[in-house]
């Protein structure tokens, strides 16, 4: 008998984080779902730590040659056998209660394509650097046009990281996946894409972490960042299915830099707790 949800790790040189990852999966209060985790031809101790584990629930894959971003996240989901997943990068974290909170939206209202949480910013050792971040405005059942304004007018990505969201399979795999064609935004175009196929539910709980280390983001990937977010959103405001007003695209243009320096500040903060703590102050 399949599964009621997916959790889907894609792993490369994951070996620092992946243990404290996977054990936030397998914690979890719910207990109707398979762990799925994709080595990519990783050559730290990524085999080793999955070797480790020994849970029923965990199955382990590996490619034989590293694959690029989406297409190693499209690959583990592709494996999947449950109708609802969540994909949670090999270095965030989920709280135990997330599946047991999520499924119980999702799999009860048909006419949901996506439920995302808030989440935690946590540094390199899982402290809190920000709590219950995301989801402005978007808090409970929303229609997918009302989301879709919502993200052109804040500039940014107000929905969160993949480890917060939980989607249908079918809803993925009828837009086609993860598209390569994206690097940073590759979460929001995907999120934008499922909300095509139905309405969207925030929840006001934390139930996820998304870890921010030293290298998470250097200044020429802020800068790449910041321009592929814009033509996202402005492609997205464009698109003749959701009409969007030009008032929200000209306040998204205004909140933009705003996102930005947001994002940059939480990166900061993270490096210097890590460059202190390296340096024992």
């Amino acid at each position: 008998m399949s599964p009621s949800v997916s959790v889907c790790i894609p792993a490369y040189q994951a070996g620092e984080y992946l243990a404290a990852t996977i054990n936030s999966v397998l914690r979890q209060t719910f207990e109707d779902f398979e762990l799925l985790v994709l080595d990519n031809a990783s050559t730290d101790a990524t085999p080793d730590i999955l070797r480790g584990f020994t849970d029923p629930r965990l199955r382990v894959l590996r490619n034989p040659e590293v694959l690029p971003v989406a297409a190693n996240w499209n690959r583990v989901i592709s494996k999947s056998a449950a109708p609802l997943v969540k994909l949670v990068c090999a270095d965030d974290l989920l709280h135990p209660r997330c599946l047991e909170r999520q499924h119980a939206v999702l799999a009860g209202d048909r006419s949901l394509a996506l439920v995302c949480s808030r989440r935690d910013l946590v540094n390199e050792q899982a402290r809190p650097i920000a709590r219950n971040r995301g989801l402005r405005g978007l808090l409970g059942r929303h229609d997918s046009r009302t989301v879709i304004r919502k993200i052109v007018r804040h500039g940014g990505n107000p929905l969160g990281e993949p480890a917060g969201a939980l989607f249908r399979r079918e809803h993925f795999d009828a837009v086609g996946g993860f598209d390569g064609r994206w690097r940073f935004p590759l979460d929001l175009h995907l999120w934008i894409r499922l909300l095509e196929h139905g309405d969207f539910y925030g929840m006001p709980e934390s139930l996820a972490a998304f870890r921010i280390g030293r290298g998470s983001l250097s200044a020429q990937a802020q800068r790449a960042e910041y321009a592929e977010q814009r033509s996202l959103t402005e492609r997205t405001a464009t698109a003749p299915q959701w009409t969007v007003p030009r008032v929200d695209r000209m306040v998204g243009a205004a909140r933009a830099p705003g996102a930005r320096l947001r994002r940059q500040a939480a990166f900061l903060l993270a490096r210097r707790q890590a460059e202190h703590r390296a340096t024992g102050g």
